[in-house]
């Protein structure tokens, strides 16, 4: 019998102690992974949810390690992620733009050389599926062009728009802080890159979705119910009645957004285009 395995995690502030005071203080990333583990649980899977201070990375490494070492040949993982998106400097040269991207989470950033190295331990045949509703850039200019967008009226009805006069929470390690952070902690972030040197040249076995809910070079926005992007994919995915395959509905979603905040879709590992044609979170 095919197994699933899901792992929802929704931070709403991070621990000052890490990030130099920094609280990150977000809304709606608890009720993203709530909605998404609901919406697992429908499916069949067996979810597990990590909020704020249980999204420690020694709890999100062991959660993803004990789905790798659980599943088989045909299961499926999936891996939903609504917090700030961060970066540290690409110390190992994985990165054409010599930048490693993060998840912020609660006490510590997880790099994304050590989501690949965790994607190597799934068995060949696996199936994985990862949402990840968060922003990977750090730049003032690029929160500058949001705020002139969104004070256009331009998505004023979008879900993540908040009250007139109000700046706009978005999903971003600031850049300020995210150098800071990484000052106090280099020897830290520098030996994850040790302790994995391939990066993303990892070779994975499983095959692997990625959804994420911008560009690189765009911002996440957070919302007072959902994110903006986990908004428009439950409205796409309407309690289950979206039959097309995971293109289809990345294409779905993509068409429901704003033109300042476009989902991403990519895969890695093993290709399987049965994998990709199926929909979405089928068992």
């Amino acid at each position: 019998m095919v197994k699933g395995i899901s792992l929802h995690i929704g931070i709403n502030s991070v621990d000052p102690a890490h990030y130099g005071g920094w609280a990150g203080t977000l809304v709606a990333c608890e009720a993203d992974a709530k909605d998404m583990q609901a919406l697992a649980r429908a499916r069949g899977f067996q979810p597990t949810v990590l909020l704020t201070g249980e999204a420690t990375h020694w709890n999100v490494v062991g959660a993803i390690g004990a789905a790798a070492r659980a599943l088989g040949p045909g299961d499926l993982f999936m891996l939903t992620y609504s917090g700030h998106g961060g970066q540290v400097p690409d110390s190992n040269g994985d990165e054409p733009d010599g930048r490693d991207e993060t998840w912020v989470l609660y006490d510590r950033q997880l790099v994304d050389d050590e989501l690949y190295a965790l994607w190597g331990r799934f068995q060949p045949g696996v199936r994985v599926v990862m949402l990840s509703d968060s922003c990977h850039s750090g730049s003032v200019a690029r929160k500058m062009q949001y705020e002139a967008i969104l004070s256009s009226g331009i998505g004023a009805e979008d879900p993540a728009t908040p009250p007139a006069g109000e700046p706009p929470r978005m999903r971003m390690l600031p850049g300020d802080v995210r150098d800071a952070t990484y000052a106090r902690n280099q020897a830290l972030y520098d030996g994850v890159q040790r302790e994995y040197p391939d990066g993303e040249r990892a070779r994975i076995g499983a095959s692997v979705i990625l959804i994420s809910g911008c560009q690189d070079n765009q911002l996440s926005a957070d919302g007072d119910r959902n994110g903006l992007f986990t908004a428009t994919l439950l409205k796409v995915w309407n309690n289950g009645a979206y039959r097309a395959g995971y293109r289809r509905f990345h294409r779905s979603i993509v068409r429901r957004m704003p033109l300042y905040q476009s989902p991403n879709y990519f895969t890695v590992g093993a290709p399987n285009p049965a994998f990709e044609t199926q929909p979405p979170f089928t068992l």
